[in-house]
């Protein structure tokens, strides 16, 4: 006789409620949260240092020979010998024989050269007209996961890589952005908070003019404000690893802008919450420091992502190829438009009451962009996607690769890893991945700056 197979049933069925409760701890107070957050400190500081060399800072590595003249520089490997050897005052790199390597500095200065000295018809450096200032790129969605902040390190590094000199600017408070470009941030302060209190600060320092003229009650400046408005941007980019990338950094703390924020709307209805980034951007000169300017904003439609959408002159949304995310970046716009429609209806009343121009938000160019593409299993919900939103679409979906889950192990970011560490068949397909998401993204920076230039200087 054949034995019968044995009945399984699933594992959430027979459950014995009394061993259930045997085996929960005793109840939580919050004192366990400060623990369980004291532990994750320490893990998360422990973790991020494997990016980081011995002596606690970030460094970046040097560039191959073979790396310049596949990816940065247009120039053939034997006629970068030839340039080198025939100018000793330029940089050498390090090595022997064909194998050199070089920092991001040299690299740089080799691109001066050839852009000076090379055939006119390359491209050595990037486009940028002199006349204008830089683009501000503002990557957001309300949905976490979406890939924000890898989407916008990664363009930021291809940007230095390319020769741009670019500034990010972390607006979530976890930091994540933070992390990958080695910031030290020790508290709010060194933050953008201070550049939005400084902005509602000189807005409180206008009115009270208006109205000690009129002999009525000043408003307070308190303490925080006070200090706010000796601050300057200046006091709180630093430098990174990069030699052309600077940082504003996040940490915690940024988070208590949320609520206090919308205190100080309160406290002065005529302040436009939404400007204060615009404004130290453009009345601190920061925009003529810099060609590119990417802000990380956090998962949230914030006063901090407001201020983002408001100040960008391009927006990136990143989403994954899925039904949730699409249906919750359909969202994401629909809150876009009710969010700024109603600044927009609220201003232009007042205005149009004291005979004064009406405002309106606009932006250079909006993409959504699909992130972490299986083309496996993903193609039909993609061009799904791409039906329905048309041309806020980027027309390349960023695949996932090995490469990217292996280089943010360490905390970097792809074009940071070093491609001796991988295969080379890896490496190249997922720098590929990064490199046609920046190149759709580039196409879009040089036509807005071309179009500036060209056409709106003519209206």
């Amino acid at each position: 006789m054949s034995k019968q197979p044995t009945q399984t049933v699933p594992p959430y069925l027979n459950l014995n409620p009394e061993a259930a409760a045997a085996r929960l701890p005793d109840p939580i107070d919050t004192t366990r949260f400060a623990k369980a957050a004291a532990f994750c400190a320490k893990g998360r500081e422990d973790l991020a240092r494997r990016g980081y060399a011995p002596d606690g800072q970030k460094r970046l590595r040097k560039f191959s020979t073979w790396e310049i003249t596949k990816y940065l520089i247009p120039v053939a490997p034997a006629h970068l010998r030839r340039v080198l050897k025939a100018n000793p005052e330029l940089p050498q790199g390090e090595g022997d024989g064909g194998s050199k390597w070089f920092t991001l500095e040299e690299v740089l200065t080799l691109r001066q050269h050839f852009a000076s000295e090379g055939v006119s018809t390359k491209e050595y450096l990037p486009y940028r007209p002199k006349e204008a200032q830089a683009k501000v790129v503002s990557v957001a969605n309300f949905k976490g996961g979406v890939g924000k902040t890898s989407t916008a390190a990664h363009l930021a590094m291809s940007a230095a890589l390319d020769g741009y000199k670019v500034l990010v600017i972390d607006l979530d408070s976890q930091g994540s952005m933070t992390s990958i470009l080695g910031g030290s941030v020790p508290d709010e302060w060194s933050t953008v908070f201070p550049l939005i209190a400084k902005d509602f600060a000189k807005s409180v320092t206008a009115e009270n003019e208006v109205r000690r003229a009129g002999g009525q009650a000043e408003i307070p400046l308190d303490e925080t404000l006070q200090e706010a408005l000796q601050v300057s941007s200046r006091n709180v980019i630093q430098k990174t690893h990069w030699p052309n990338i600077d940082l504003i950094g996040a940490q915690l703390n940024l988070y208590w802008a949320e609520f206090q924020i919308p205190v100080w709307r309160m406290g002065l209805r005529s302040w436009p919450l939404w400007d204060g980034l615009t404004n130290f951007l453009e009345d601190e000169g920061v925009l003529d420091d810099y060609d590119i300017i990417f802000l990380d904003t956090p998962p949230a439609l914030g006063y901090l992502t407001i201020n983002a959408l408001a100040a960008a002159d391009i927006l990136l949304v990143p989403l994954g190829a899925s039904f949730l995310e699409f249906d919750s970046t359909g969202r994401f716009f629909d809150m876009l438009y009710s969010t700024f429609a109603s600044i927009e209806d609220g201003e232009n009343a007042s205005r149009r009451a004291a005979s004064l121009p009406e405002m309106k938000f606009e932006w250079d160019v909006v993409r959504a962009i699909v992130t972490r593409f299986d083309a496996s299993q993903q193609t039909d919900m993609a061009n799904v996607i791409q039906a329905y939103f048309g041309d806020f679409m980027n027309a390349y979906r960023q695949d996932y690769t090995a490469l990217v889950g292996q280089a943010g192990e360490q905390v970097n970011g792809i074009y940071e890893a070093d491609y001796r560490e991988f295969n080379r068949e890896t490496y190249v397909r997922g720098r590929e991945t990064f490199d046609r998401t920046y190149a759709e993204f580039k196409e879009l920076l040089i036509g807005c700056w071309w179009r500036d230039v060209n056409l709106e200087g003519n209206d």
